[in-house]
């Protein structure tokens, strides 16, 4: 009897542990596998928050389940404890896996609201925007002119948000006072930025950061770009190159950038420059006439007078031979490239053609022809 009873009772236990092995199979299979998410959905997980409410607020967003099956996944990985603060944009589909794995890893949040301070060559705003799920877009909320503009009520109150993310945005073509200036108002930001940097050692990019830091740091930063870029364009040099240093580079990289916003354009510009420089012929580019009058301290606002074209200073390309002392702008990565591995052409000019590109020519009677028909487009604008 007893060893009858002995072989029910492996039986049964055999069963037991067969099933409990298919309900561990088939967990591991519902943690891992895509999920009911339709749309995708930004989920906040508030400071001091644990898994318990993050499950709840899963399930509630249809994004899980079984809010239990989630959590038993979180403690069979180890990440209970592992719950960072943020704003989340869970994907459609993401299984139970991934977004722990989302909610665990922590870093910059990828949902929710940024406030971009976008730094202009007219001018600098700060946009206050918020990402749609469904469509994976932001959608702005207000936008102002920082130190000047009223602040909206809705950038003091997103930014008592801890999940919102701030950002940089410089763009090509801006000085360095400018970016010294935009800094100092940005209100999010401390310290001094201390002496000016030299004009051209700014890299335009997109950079990350956050109330409280320090406005020499972020220059410091933008600088150590910057340097990276001009050794690696100079690297890259062709032999095609009129500039004999990385220094020439940058001044030209500083023109060419100023001359054209087509990206397309940018190694023809530089084939123009190149040729005129290999021939001893003045550039007579504008840009560096009017960096000549402004120093790179604000916008002109205005054409060059005559008597500006005329005028003697360093950064005069009408009056002086080859190119100015300084760069006139901090240039982007591209220009950079251009002004050492220019297109190989005979263009020694250019004129605005009236779609926001140049017209090129070989020769002066065709360039004049050029410069005719930008006159008329010009007027016909200027009666409209």
């Amino acid at each position: 009897m007893w060893r009858s009873l002995a072989s029910n009772m492996l039986t049964i236990l055999v069963v037991v542990l067969f099933l409990l092995g298919g309900v561990i199979i088939w967990g591991q299979s519902q943690y891992s596998s895509e999920g009911p998410l339709e749309s995708a959905i930004c989920l906040r997980v508030p400071s001091g928050s644990n898994m318990t409410k993050v499950s709840r607020n899963l399930q509630e967003q249809g994004a899980i389940n079984s809010g239990p099956l989630f959590r038993i996944g979180v403690r069979y990985s180890d990440k209970t404890d592992q719950l960072k603060a943020g704003s989340y944009l869970v994907p459609a589909g993401a299984s139970m896996g991934d977004i722990v794995d989302q909610i665990t890893r922590g870093g910059a949040s990828s949902c929710g609201t940024e406030i971009v301070y976008r730094v202009g060559v007219t001018r600098v705003l700060a946009e206050v925007r918020e990402l749609d799920p469904a469509t994976n877009r932001f959608v702005e909320r207000a936008e102002f002119v920082p130190g000047t503009d009223k602040t909206p009520a809705i950038y003091d109150e997103k930014k008592a948000d801890a999940d919102t993310r701030y950002r940089i945005a410089l763009a090509e073509g801006v000085t360095s006072w400018q970016v010294v200036e935009s800094l100092k108002a940005m209100d999010i930001l401390t310290g001094e930025p201390g002496e000016r940097p030299a004009e051209g050692r700014l890299a335009p990019d997109s950079y990350e950061v956050s109330p409280g830091d320090d406005r020499a740091t972020i220059l410091a930063d933008m600088e150590q770009r910057q340097t990276l870029r001009i050794n690696a364009a100079w690297e890259s040099r062709s032999d095609r190159s009129a500039v004999s240093s990385p220094e020439e580079m940058l001044i030209l990289a500083s023109i060419i950038e100023k001359e054209t916003g087509v990206a397309e354009e940018r190694r023809q510009v530089a084939a123009v420059f190149t040729n005129r420089l290999n021939r001893g012929m003045r550039l007579q580019t504008d840009p560096t006439v009017i960096y000549g009058v402004t120093k790179g301290e604000g916008v002109l606002g205005r054409g060059l007078r005559q008597s500006e074209l005329r005028r003697a200073t360093p950064w005069n390309t009408y009056v002086i031979e080859g190119l100015p002392p300084t760069p006139i702008a901090n240039p982007g990565m591209a220009s950079l490239e251009a002004a050492v591995d220019p297109d190989q052409s005979d263009y020694l000019f250019f004129v605005a053609d009236g779609t926001g590109g140049h017209a090129f020519a070989v020769t002066l009677d065709e360039h004049n022809r050029n410069v005719a028909k930008w006159r008329e487009i010009e007027a016909q604008r200027n009666s409209n």
